[in-house]
């Protein structure tokens, strides 16, 4: 049964490699093309071609490792601060932050949009980086991990004169690799998927991202397919390598066992 369902999930990853080394005319042949092709260097600079990957991939990157670094800093502390913090309202700035994950991300576009245009910081990578860097769900995931670590070391820590920050960095951090790895996973992969925002606060196709660049190449009439896929691929590539670097702490940071 594994290896049945195994196939039927790597399918369509392998459909798209194979569709970026064949013309566009066999994506949709009959019998379907299971075999690869010839024209993926064809594919690979049509596709520079049309939205110069070079500058996209750039973009991408940039962007998603900026916002991963910051966003972490940012999450992780203000988790900190709700699980091991005691001060008056502390689960009532838990319990907006959980609400705030109901608010449909479209409903706030046209506001964000509005305030980024006053400050002229549309089309800037200061625009696609900041505003999502405090992101609810990645909050609560680090949370749940701080309330696993036991207070009675911080109560130590304090007696033996550490300070906050140094308890934070060199103490209660190093414990938490699985669950930063977890974390990092979710962000980078939200981030390098982005696709709306990205869309509405670009104004040149010098700022594109992988998401905006690939949806300019479907046409009205004509969509060349065999770009389209050599496209998606290269975009595929980054995640999964990010996954498998931090694959072996992914499982026990999203199940909360952070600690040694």
């Amino acid at each position: 049964m594994l290896g049945i369902f195994t196939i039927i999930s790597i399918f369509p990853f392998y459909w798209m490699i194979i569709g970026a080394t064949n013309h566009s005319s066999k994506m949709f042949s009959n019998p379907p093309t299971l075999l690869p092709g010839k024209e993926l260097l064809t594919n690979l600079t049509n596709l520079n071609d049309s939205i110069g990957i070079g500058k996209v991939l750039f973009n991408s990157l940039f962007i998603s490792v900026l916002y991963v670094v910051f966003a972490l800093i940012i999450c992780t502390s203000a988790a900190y601060a709700l699980a091991k913090f005691e001060f008056r309202g502390r689960n009532l700035i838990f319990t907006i932050f959980l609400l705030s994950m109901m608010i449909p991300y479209q409903a706030t576009l046209i506001p964000l949009f509005k305030m980024m245009s006053n400050f002229n910081l549309l089309n800037t990578y200061f625009a696609l980086i900041v505003p999502q860097l405090c992101y609810p769900f990645a909050i609560f995931l680090m949370r749940q991990n701080f309330l696993a670590f036991p207070t009675e070391l911080l109560e130590s820590a304090r007696l033996d004169g550490a300070g906050e920050f140094r308890i934070f960095f060199r103490i209660v951090l190093p414990s938490m690799k699985p669950a930063l790895a977890a974390t990092a996973i979710f962000l980078f992969m939200t981030q390098w998927n982005n696709f709306m925002w990205p869309l509405v606060s670009t104004t040149s196709s010098d700022m594109y991202t992988f998401p905006v660049a690939l949806s300019s190449l479907f046409g009205l009439s004509i969509i060349d397919y065999g770009q389209v896929m050599t496209g998606v691929t290269i975009a595929t590539i980054p995640i999964i390598i990010v996954f498998l670097a931090l694959q072996k702490h992914f499982i026990s940071g999203m199940l909360g066992s952070a600690l040694k």
